[in-house]
């Protein structure tokens, strides 16, 4: 019963995901037309973004790497929710973290949580409050891109095969989970790094969210309404025919 509440949920949550892209490409759209695409913040984190493409293709992938952040990252949400964190293990072929609890958040978080991303922008907030002009600030967007790419390309990697975190909540749901969140991530980043602002993210958003919801009412409605008519003779002359 609880797996089918999950899968229906994440049905639910597929026109939030359409919602969603569709708001990220009138964000590209905007700092487009407003000539701030290639601003030097986002050049930056471009280019710590592509960067790391280049790398993840033509190197050896640095699977340790991932694993650490990966386990790191289920005991840092567990201790959010209030977990007990034991026997955490780290090897070159995978990990595994022993909690006294476990959620929804804590056992996604890997997917959706760019940990090496939070660290560079924790540093750069804890040198802020030491120093009033932060040094290379092109340079912590640089790294933001580059740590956020390593996050897309493993996590993409990792849901390509057989996870048991993913089987868990069933792949419909924690898919959709996964893409709504990290595709905010992105929407944040450009409200970080463009004019955009966070009121204008949010408005689009809600307007997308609002008329496509309106849009899947009034289909569902519709073949409702046609399936109903089509059956209703149909049970009518069973009726009859029996009476």
């Amino acid at each position: 019963m609880l797996r089918l509440l999950r899968f229906l949920t994440g049905a639910a949550l597929i026109p939030l995901c359409v919602a969603v892209t569709l708001t990220l490409l009138d964000l590209l759209r905007l700092v487009t037309n407003a000539g701030s695409l290639l601003s030097p913040e986002t050049a930056w984190l471009l280019t710590g973004y592509f960067l790391w493409l280049g790398m993840w293709f033509f190197l050896p992938s640095p699977v340790r790497v991932y694993v650490v952040a990966h386990e790191l990252t289920h005991a840092l949400w567990g201790l959010l929710f209030g977990a007990r964190i034991s026997n955490l293990s780290v090897t070159a072929k995978g990990g595994s973290v022993r909690l006294s609890k476990s959620n929804m958040f804590i056992t996604l978080a890997p997917y959706f949580f760019p940990f090496y991303t939070i660290i560079v922008i924790l540093l750069r907030l804890l040198v802020g409050f030491f120093v009033t002009d932060v040094p290379y600030p092109l340079a912590w967007l640089f790294f933001v891109g580059l740590t956020w790419g390593f996050h897309v390309t493993f996590t993409v990697q990792s849901l390509m095969t057989t996870q048991p975190d993913i089987l868990e909540y069933g792949r419909l749901f924690s898919y959709v989970v996964i893409y709504l969140f990290n595709l905010t991530g992105v929407g944040l980043w450009i409200v970080c790094t463009t004019p955009v602002t966070l009121g204008s993210f949010g408005s689009i958003l809600a307007t997308h969210t609002i008329a496509i919801y309106a849009s899947v009412n009034d289909e569902i409605c519709t073949r409702t309404h046609f399936i109903l008519n089509t059956l209703k003779p149909k049970l009518v002359n069973l009726l009859y025919f029996r009476g």
